[in-house]
């Protein structure tokens, strides 16, 4: 069987990890929440959704921003998310990790 194939059948499907910044109240959080539902019926995503109020640090930093989205610990999204830019980004993603 050829190595390429062999790569693609055996290796385990990574999950991205997205991390939602929030914060009680956000409509536009609320919202892309909601994206990132949808997004992970078609990618493999791993969502942790984080109050920015209930660390000072956070809140100070994100407070104004949110929603943010990191995507691998990269921030990708902040105010809102562009869900064409997020699924042409985790698609992206998908196929650099078919490739290894």
């Amino acid at each position: 069987m050829a190595s390429w194939l062999r790569r693609r059948r055996g290796a385990p499907v990574r999950h991205f990890h997205v991390v939602l910044y929030t914060r009680q109240g956000c409509h536009l959080c609320e919202s892309a929440g909601r994206q990132l539902r949808t997004a992970a019926r078609r990618h493999p995503l791993s969502v942790q959704v984080v109050d920015v109020d209930a660390e000072p640090g956070l809140a100070a930093r994100y407070g104004q921003l949110v929603p943010v989205v990191m995507v691998d610990g990269k921030v990708r999204f902040r105010g809102g998310i562009n869900p064409i830019l997020l699924d042409r980004l985790l698609h992206a993603e998908e196929e650099k990790q078919k490739e290894r």
